[in-house]
């Protein structure tokens, strides 16, 4: 476990945070939450060392080890096998099955395990170092969005590896049900302040909510208060019998700390420009088929129909065909086969991650904005650009200076700009953080239109879809159903790759051999003594928590639990000359 002691960091005149004081205990896996922009990252770098702080020290024990995703890409395995086996733990080096159930669990296959890393596009590349990550089995794991570039089968094994993990997580994600099911706390930059809260993200929420109602009605108090004194003050100085009190309360209101009032913070706020559509059932597709060049098709024989108010989930693992089928039906790629029927008068939006590519990197936020409808006024597309949190100046800003979550928003903000009644989302979270995620989910169930949506948020998912285009089993099929439906009645077992045959081998070498009478006695005191040390490791954890909770320094109860885990390791080494 590490402490942040009083770390403050500040990029010129612009403070990101001061005066954190946190202690992340033992096996404590937590969620680092706050508004783009405002040090997430920056903490990151900071506890690894790659950022100075400005004040302050962040005290981690001798031999404890962080883990981080490298930025880089570089690789110097023959495989992806050979190169996620060189972070092995020096003791476990000859391990390789725990290489390969971590690879399998990121999506990879048994045929993949002898490919170069350089044959693997950017996405899976990223997978190839966060099972480096993984299988070095550190500390502390450090995870900078992990979920990013993984689909719906990967995201629930990491779920499970992580909830599993004897160790600490400090994890950042814009996927809030990922992150509610692997932490055990949330920690949050708000105002520049850093507050750990045990619970999940509602529960950080409320008591953030909670803690600002305080704030507010401290101040109320303190101002009712002020103007009671000045009003005595004003009232009875000039007379000489109140004159010591008046001078007394003088005092009182000098000695008052300032309580500002709170600054607002910006939201995403908007709603689409729906444009009401007379059919039932405005979209339908026939047998349709789409593959690239002489390749086998991607999808093929898929049919379904829409109505109003139908949002569609396209969900299934990474590089199946999800943003294909999604760019074929919005008419960007031309199908094999098939037909599309969209009744007269639809009027289509479509986010996607190559239509942010495409932004105008040299038009400011109000030409790109603009360009999508030259009909509004400069006033209405200023209003646009406030509602994606581009007010006053921020609409001047070129593209090309932007952030990957300003761009996504200037692409919501060119839908807004034009009226539509059939969405085509492909990821529309990514880059934005949660905040801006509730508020565009709230919109997106609203809309009284069609969408198709691509994601591997399960809260999206089962907060929004109503119908499924599944990809699964090397084909794309519809399910008239929500994703709870799906869940239930078919579900994503069969997606997870099963144990390596070497781990299965090691696992049944490691079987206890039958007892001989001789050694039965030993062997039940040193049994006996585990359970003994590892209740002394579970009242210690307990202890350790709660006095980092409390702030106090836990350093003398993590060397004995240091100590007791050594213990606990050599009891098992002695039951190890038995076998």
């Amino acid at each position: 476990m590490i402490q942040l002691q009083e770390i403050s960091k500040s990029f010129g005149q612009r403070v990101l945070f001061y005066e954190v004081n946190i202690v992340l205990g033992v096996k404590e896996r937590v969620g680092l939450v706050g508004r783009n922009g405002m040090g997430k990252s920056t903490l990151f770098k900071i506890i690894q060392g790659e950022e100075s702080a400005d004040g302050g020290q962040v005290a981690i024990p001798k031999g404890y080890t962080l883990g981080s995703l490298e930025q880089h890409l570089d690789f110097t395995g023959d495989t992806i096998l050979d190169e996620v086996v060189q972070a092995l733990p020096k003791d476990l080096v000859y391990d390789s099955w725990r290489a390969e159930k971590i690879l399998f669990g990121l999506g990879f296959t048994q045929e993949d395990l002898s490919r170069a890393p350089g044959e693997f596009s950017g996405g899976y590349q990223i997978r190839v170092k966060l099972a480096k990550v993984l299988v070095s089995a550190p500390s502390l794991l450090l995870l900078d969005e992990p979920t990013n570039y993984l689909d719906i089968v990967s995201l629930r094994w990491l779920s499970q590896f992580l909830k599993d993990f004897d160790g600490e997580v400090l994890v950042i994600t814009h996927d809030r049900a990922f992150m509610d099911d692997v932490c055990t706390h949330i920690m949050g930059i708000h105002r520049k302040k850093v507050k750990k809260v045990r619970g999940n993200t509602k529960k950080y929420y409320e008591q953030l909510e909670a803690d600002e109602d305080v704030y507010e009605q401290t101040r109320l108090n303190q101002e009712r208060k002020k103007k009671e004194l000045e009003g005595f003050i004003e009232k009875f100085s000039a007379k000489a019998s109140k004159a010591r009190q008046a001078n007394s309360k003088k005092k009182i209101i000098e000695k008052m700390d300032e309580i500002g009032t709170l600054e607002e913070i910006s939201d995403l706020r908007f709603s689409f420009n729906y444009e009401d559509i007379p059919s039932k059932f405005p979209f339908e597709a026939k047998e349709l088929s789409f593959g690239y060049g002489d390749a086998e098709d991607l999808f093929s024989d898929l049919s379904f129909s829409i109505g109003k108010g139908d949002c569609v989930g396209i969900i299934g693992k990474n590089g199946k065909g999800k943003s294909t089928l999604l760019n074929a039906i919005a008419g960007e790629l031309e199908l094999r086969s098939g037909s599309l029927w969209k009744a007269p008068g639809t009027l289509e939006g479509h986010f996607g991650q190559t239509n942010i590519e495409r932004l105008s990197l040299g038009n400011t936020v109000i030409q790109e904005i603009s360009s999508t409808n030259d009909e509004l006024s400069i006033t209405a597309v200023r209003g646009i650009c406030g509602s994606m949190m581009f007010s006053g100046d921020d609409g001047e800003k070129l593209v090309s200076v932007l952030s990957g979550g300003e761009k996504a928003r200037v692409m919501l903000g060119k839908i807004l700009a034009k009226k539509t009644n059939l969405l085509y989302l492909d990821e529309p979270t990514n880059h934005l953080d949660l905040e801006s995620i509730e508020v565009l989910c709230d919109e997106i169930g609203s809309f009284p239109g069609c969408v198709f949506l691509v994601t591997h948020s399960e809260l999206l998912l089962s907060r929004l879809v109503n119908k499924l285009i599944i990809f699964r089993k090397g084909k794309a099929s519809f399910f008239d159903g929500n994703y709870k439906d799906f869940l239930e009645k078919i579900g994503w077992d069969d997606e997870i790759p099963v144990k390596p045959k070497k781990e299965k081998a090691i696992e049944k070498k490691a079987t206890p051999k039958v007892k001989s009478s001789a050694n039965e006695h030993k062997i039940s005191e040193i049994e006996d003594e585990i359970i003994r040390l590892e209740e002394m490791i579970t009242k210690f954890e307990g202890l350790c928590q709660v006095k980092s909770g409390e702030g106090v320094d836990i350093t003398d109860i993590t060397k004995t639990l240091a100590k007791l885990h050594e213990k606990v390791e050599e009891k098992f080494s002695e039951l190890e000359k038995f076998d």
